[in-house]
């Protein structure tokens, strides 16, 4: 029975190493702020992006007009490097997420890189004498106007994201190529 001594120090001494930690974890744990609720998203001024998209690109760059207050632009990029691609993102009051990509990539892949995969559908939606087709599925729907329509100026554009097809709509309906 000499050993028996020994193991029960051992199974004390795990018992208390057990205690010790969960007491540490639960002092972290108070101690340490968490939020449960979703951060606060910065907006961001698009004009001088959208001042140089506009120069720079070799069809009219869109954005919206219009637009409630509350819809939030919160990134915002030009790469004139990439296909002269330019990006727009909004967050909604309903927290959901909407962009306009607009570029002169070939629009197959343009498409899918923008829709995160979506596949068009038979919809159509008529905007503004525009005629912009439907794409859901994927991460995004979409509503997507192709080069060669009328307004387009030789760019894909493509308005996405998780928003409802009536968020994606009235941000069609507010763009403004200049």
């Amino acid at each position: 029975m000499a050993g028996t001594n020994g193991k029960q120090k051992t199974a004390r001494s795990m018992m208390l190493s057990l205690g010790v930690t969960l007491l540490a974890g639960g002092v972290m744990y108070l101690f340490i702020p968490h939020e449960d609720k979703e951060p606060v998203l910065k907006p961001v001024d698009y004009r001088v992006e959208l001042l140089t998209a506009r120069r720079a690109a070799p069809y009219p760059v869109a954005a919206p007009e219009g637009l409630p207050a509350d819809w939030k632009a919160t990134s915002v990029r030009y790469q004139g490097a990439e296909n002269d691609t330019w990006h727009l993102g909004f967050h909604t009051p309903d927290g959901e997420y909407v962009q306009v990509k607009q570029s002169t990539e070939k629009p197959s892949k343009f498409i899918d890189e923008a829709t995160k995969g979506a596949h068009a559908t038979k919809a159509t939606e008529r905007i503004d004498g525009r005629t912009w087709t439907r794409w859901t599925g994927g991460r995004y729907d979409a509503l997507v106007l192709p080069a060669d329509t009328k307004g387009a100026g030789g760019a894909t554009t493509v308005v996405a994201g998780t928003g409802s097809f009536a968020q994606l709509k009235q941000m069609a309906a507010a763009l403004k190529p200049a």
